[in-house]
């Protein structure tokens, strides 16, 4: 006799539509009904470098069909559990907000709108960048969700504060996101090598209240270490540029910086952040994945196998939490 999930289509990768996931689409965003809804950010408008991750939220969109074969469920063998099943998360794809090539303030106008109207429904908005710009109205769109601490996954600071009257560009999104009274504390890792920020940066960032870790202050301290370093907080928020990455694993992306993590130090971090009986992660993005300069497409399958996991991890807690 047939498994249940092979008594219907086989629905193979390359097979129907594109969305994250293979997750149904839903078009009308005053009508969101799941736990997790996956919002494109095709906006690269405020790197400084090189242009291409407003092709992001496709790459990443396809490639995640490897991972979406329909077997009700992801089995991890090495904790005899399963992840990503139907009674566990509800996941929908709501398409991209809206850009508009060269207007950078209605461009994060919109995207703030449609995390909003995510944030409204009660699910957790799951965003694809795009440039890390997108992370500023992903957080004000939060307003009144407080208190957040923000866990930012990096090669860069990301705290400039103003150049040349620029002040939403890539190079500010975690400045921008320590302004809003919602947001209680940071911690940043991966931190590393040659960078925009300069001294003042990092101090105006501990000021701010940020917690800067490299990448080799976190492999000293293990996972256990680093979660003894994020406080206690309610609510957490996680923002990971892929270039906190190696480029090794992640070519793919407008300012490579070699010296990155690797995959699971990354996703044992979030996993270990999931299982905290105390405090509830409330959103993700992941930024600056740029499929133009990575022929193979690996960069675009470590974002989606980071995510999917990530999602894994946070409603399986939940579940267990639920259970308890």
């Amino acid at each position: 006799m047939a498994n249940s999930y092979e008594t219907g289509r086989l629905n193979l990768p390359f097979v129907g539509h594109c969305t994250f996931a293979k997750a149904p689409i839903c078009a009308d965003w005053d009508h969101i009904d799941a736990d997790v809804a996956v919002l494109g950010v095709p906006n690269d408008m405020g790197t400084q470098w090189r242009s291409g991750a407003r092709m992001g939220p496709r790459g990443i969109r396809e490639a995640s069909t490897l991972f979406s074969f329909g077997h009700a469920g992801a089995y991890d063998h090495e904790s005899d559990t399963m992840y990503l099943t139907r009674d566990q998360v509800r996941m929908v794809d709501v398409g991209d907000a809206d850009i508009v090539h060269t207007d950078m303030e209605q461009s994060h106008a919109n995207t703030q709108f449609a995390v909003e109207k995510i944030v409204a429904a009660g699910a957790m908005p799951l965003v694809l960048g795009g440039d890390h710009s997108i992370h500023i109205p992903v957080m004000a769109a939060f307003k009144g969700k407080g208190p957040i601490h923000i866990l930012h996954v990096d090669a860069h600071l990301d705290f400039v504060d103003e150049r040349h009257g620029v002040r939403y560009g890539h190079g500010s999104p975690l400045r921008r996101s320590s302004e809003l009274d919602d947001v209680v504390g940071m911690t940043q890792i991966g931190i590393r090598n040659v960078s925009s920020s300069n001294r003042s940066d990092y101090d105006a960032a501990r000021k701010a209240g940020s917690d800067i870790l490299s990448v080799r202050q976190v492999r000293r301290l293990g996972v256990d270490g680093v979660m003894d370093r994020i406080p206690a907080c309610e609510n957490y928020y996680i923002t990971i540029d892929i270039d906190g990455f190696d480029p090794s694993i992640a070519p793919g992306t407008g300012t490579p910086s070699h010296g990155g993590f690797l995959y699971y130090e990354v996703v044992e971090i979030i996993q270990a952040l999931a299982k905290r009986s105390k405090g509830r992660i409330i959103g993700m993005d992941l930024c600056e994945v740029a499929p133009p300069y990575d022929p193979t497409g690996i960069t675009s399958i470590l974002a989606a196998q980071v995510l999917l996991n990530g999602i894994g991890f946070i409603f399986k807690a939940r579940a267990d939490s639920r259970s308890a």
